[in-house]
């Protein structure tokens, strides 16, 4: 779907993404993060045609993306992180006026339009001007416009930014909705727990580099939190430390009383062997469970604690 490679911007001698390679594959609910002036929106603007890039390469499937490419812009919808000026135009005439930018025949806005608003649960507002809308409601019609030419790939930047509880919920649901139709959805945001709950992919930014990139539970595992491991015993405690200590890929990290804190590499069978070998030595195992972390720790293990 999405192809990044090697992409390069450079602002005199800033150098604000620096040789960016990305695969986002069709499908995917990929959110993007990282502190402000990572990189994320000049990426977002070169994949959009908005920017021309210093170096690399940024293609939908077989078309590559160009300044004013009106090939590019045909497979994209873009909702930015602002509304823009509207006021003296209804719901319904904005859609019209989008259409007709994008060469649509009339009739199809209009089956379109009904469709569009339903999806996004504004149907009863089609008469309404722009102006008196919610910024939740404004929100979730720029989403409505850019589907409106039905593109292969939708891009949000920073899409629930400013909304009040109930209205990020509520896009968030509509994303949620869109990927489960089979739509590839790119997110830059920095509300990563709503990141969490929706995305399937993630990819880090910071300083212009991509730090890393893939399903979310992949890069969790390769982090310490979703490594570490707590096993908790009744007896024999000096026993399973001498034997956690024997294997490579294990480091002990604690013990405390009844509690030994293990961080390690390998796969889950691995662990199952590892848990079965204390057990076969006489460790009285109570418990083990793997420490849970979140998207937060992994953002700021990943890039040293800097802010959003």
């Amino acid at each position: 779907m999405l192809y990044i490679n090697n992409l390069t911007k450079n602002y005199g001698t800033f150098r604000a993404v620096n040789q960016l390679t990305l695969h986002i594959p069709e499908g995917d609910l990929f959110g993007f993060v990282g502190p402000n002036g990572a990189g994320k929106t000049t990426t977002i603007r070169i994949v959009c045609g908005l920017l021309k890039a210093s170096g690399g390469s940024v293609r939908i499937g077989n078309t590559s993306a160009a300044v004013g490419s009106k090939e590019m812009k045909r497979l994209i919808g873009y909702v930015p992180d602002f509304f823009g000026v509207y006021d003296n135009l209804k719901v319904r005439e904005y859609m019209d006026f989008y259409g007709s930018m994008y060469g649509m025949y009339s009739r199809d806005i209009a089956k379109l339009t009904d469709d569009l608003l339903e999806l996004v649960n504004l149907s009863d507002k089609r008469e309404f001007y722009v102006d008196t809308l919610s910024r939740g409601m404004k929100q979730r019609l720029c989403v409505a416009r850019a589907l409106l030419h039905n593109p292969k790939l939708l891009i949000l930047d920073e899409p629930s930014s400013g909304l009040d509880p109930r209205a990020r919920v509520e896009m968030k649901e509509l994303l949620k909705n869109l990927h489960s139709m089979g739509k590839t959805i790119v997110i830059s945001s920095h509300i990563l727990s709503e990141l969490s709950e929706m995305c399937n992919s993630i990819g880090i930014m910071n300083h212009g580099h991509l730090i890393t990139a893939g399903r979310i539970e992949d890069i969790m595992q390769q982090i310490s939190g979703g490594n570490r491991i707590h096993i908790q015993a009744s007896a024999n405690i000096e026993t399973a430390i001498r034997i956690l200590k024997e294997h490579a890929g294990v480091l002990v990290e604690s013990v405390r009383e009844n509690e030994i804190v293990i961080s390690r590499n390998g796969t889950d069978e691995e662990l199952s062997a590892l848990i079965g070998e204390l057990i076969q030595n006489q460790v009285i195992l109570t418990g083990f469970y793997r420490e849970e972390g979140s998207l937060e720790s992994l953002f700021m293990q990943l890039t040293g604690g800097g802010t959003q």
